[in-house]
C-alpha cells in the first residue's frame, strides 16, 4: 500500500514541480511566453531570447532546485542520526558556521568572489565542519542538549560574523548582508556543475545504505545488536549532512527551515522508510525552495526570508509538540 501512495505521490509531485519550473521560466524582467520558452529549447529562440534563458534562468533555477535537494536530504540525515524531529541544519548551527567560513575567505583573502567564487563552498564546508565538530563535542555527554548547543553556536557564529562585517568596507558588507538574508547571489554554470557533483557523489550512497539510515532509527542497543556500527555510521552520515548544507547556503544564501518542513512532510504523506521518504522529500524541497524564489523574484524580495516566514511557525509548533510529548 505505502509503495502505491509512493508512486502516485511521487508522480504528481513530478507534475506539479515540472508545471512550476515552466512558470519560473516565464517569469523575470524581460517576460518570456511559454511558446517563446519551448522555442528557445528546441533552437528556434533568437539571441537575446537564447542569453536570457540559458545564461540568466536556466543556471538559477537549476541551482535552486538543487540546493533544495540538497538541503532537504541533510535536514533528513540530521533527524536521523541526532534522532530529534527538530534538526536543521540551519536552526543547529551548522549555517552559521558556514557563513563564518564565507566571511572570513571573503574578508581577508585577496581574490575577487567573481575570480574565486568557486573557492566559497570550499570554505564554507571547513566552516561548517568545524562548527559540526565543535556543537557534537559540546553534546557527547548530554545528546538531548544538542538542539540547544546548536542554537547557540548559531547565535554566536551570527555575531561573530557581525563582528567581521563590522571591520569590512562597504562593498563586502553589502554582499554579506544579501547572503545572510537568503538572496540567491550565485548564478553561475559552474556553480550548478558543482552541486551535481555533490549529488552524484552522495545521493546514491543514501539510497545504497538506507536499510543503515531505518536502522539507526532504532534504540542503539537494538541497532547495535542487529550488526551496525552506530557511531562510525553516525559520522559518516553526518559529514555528508554537513558538506549537504554547506554547498548550497554557500551558493544560494543562509536558509533555514527548508531541511525541517521537507522531511517531515515527506515522513507524513510515504512513511518513515527512507527508501521512499527520501525521493519524495528531494521533490517537495525542490518544489518549496523554486515556489519561494518564484514569489520572491515578484516580491522583490529574498528568498530566504519567505522560505523563515513558512518554517518559522512550523518550528514553534513542532517544539511545543514534543515539550508536551518528549
Amino acid at each position: 500500500m505505502k509503495r502505491l501512495a509512493f508512486k502516485w505521490i511521487f508522480g504528481a509531485g513530478l507534475i506539479l514541480l515540472m508545471g512550476l519550473i515552466l512558470v519560473n521560466l516565464t517569469l523575470g524582467t524581460d517576460a518570456l511566453s511559454f511558446s517563446r520558452v519551448f522555442a528557445v529549447f528546441f533552437g528556434n529562440g533568437e539571441v537575446l531570447e537564447n542569453f536570457i534563458l540559458f545564461e540568466l534562468r536556466l543556471p538559477r533555477l537549476l541551482i535552486v532546485l538543487l540546493a533544495g535537494v540538497s538541503l532537504v536530504l541533510s535536514g533528513s540525515l540530521l533527524q536521523t542520526v541526532l534522532k530529534n524531529d527538530l534538526a536543521d541544519p540551519g536552526i543547529i548551527g551548522i549555517n552559521s558556521g558556514a557563513g563564518v567560513g564565507i566571511a572570513l575567505f571573503f574578508l581577508f583573502v585577496p581574490f575577487q568572489v567573481e575570480s574565486f567564487g568557486a573557492l566559497l563552498p570550499l570554505a564554507g564546508g571547513i566552516g561548517a565542519l568545524i562548527t559540526a565538530a565543535f556543537i557534537l563535542l559540546f553534546s557527547r555527554r548530554s545528546p538531548g542538549s544538542l538542539i540547544l548547543n546548536g542554537i547557540g553556536f548559531a547565535f554566536a557564529m551570527s555575531g561573530l560574523m557581525v563582528l567581521l562585517m563590522s571591520s569590512a568596507n562597504r562593498e563586502k558588507v553589502d554582499f554579506l548582508a544579501k547572503w545572510l538574508s537568503g538572496s540567491i547571489w550565485g548564478m553561475d554554470w559552474l556553480f550548478v556543475w558543482i552541486f551535481i557533483g555533490l549529488l552524484v557523489l552522495i545521493t546514491p550512497i543514501l539510497f545504497i545504505f538506507n536499510r543503515t539510515l531505518d536502522l539507526l532509527t532504532l534504540n542503539e542497543n537494538t541497532a547495535l545488536n542487529l550488526g551496525v556500527r552506530v557511531g562510525m555510521w553516525r559520522v559518516f552520515f553526518l559529514v555528508f549532512a554537513v558538506l549537504l548544507a554547506a554547498v548550497p547556503v554557500s551558493i544560494t544564501g543562509s536558509i533555514t527551515f527548508l531541511g525541517l518542513i521537507g522531511p517531515h512532510i515527506a515522513k507524513a504523506l510515504v512513511g518513515p522508510r527512507h527508501k521512499l521518504f527520501l525521493p519524495v522529500a528531494m521533490i517537495i524541497g525542490a518544489f518549496l525552495f523554486l515556489l519561494a524564489d518564484t514569489i520572491a523574484m515578484r516580491l522583490n524580495l529574498p528568498a530566504g526570508i519567505l522560505l523563515s516566514l513558512i518554517g518559522s511557525p512550523y518550528f514553534i509548533y513542532l517544539l511545543f509538540k514534543k515539550i508536551k510529548n518528549p
